[in-house]
């Protein structure tokens, strides 16, 4: 039951974030929406696995996916608005 719940949060929360992307005029408001993908729906997906499999080895997997995919994003989120700036034809300020 825990993990129905669990699930069906997380897809919800994923199904949200992709109509935002969908329904974004710009790449920047869309990444907004990108992001968020990899946050909340995540953990609660996460969470299902854990409930379900504990720190098993199924377990273990799910939580360095999330983790990777959680520290990860933000790198790619800002490459890709960088590039999208540059496109667009604005200059990019080195970091």
């Amino acid at each position: 039951m825990v993990v129905d719940v669990l699930l069906a949060a997380g897809v919800t929360f994923e199904l949200l974030c992709c109509i935002g992307v969908l329904v974004m005029r710009t790449t920047h408001d869309r990444l907004h929406y990108a992001a968020a993908g990899s946050t909340v729906p995540a953990f609660l997906v996460l969470a299902a696995v854990l409930v379900r499999e504990h720190l098993s080895s199924g377990g273990l997997d799910a939580i360095a996916a999330v983790a990777l995919a959680f520290f990860l994003n933000p790198v790619l989120l800002v490459a890709t608005a960088r590039v999208a700036r540059r496109i667009d034809g604005h200059e990019v300020p080195d970091a």
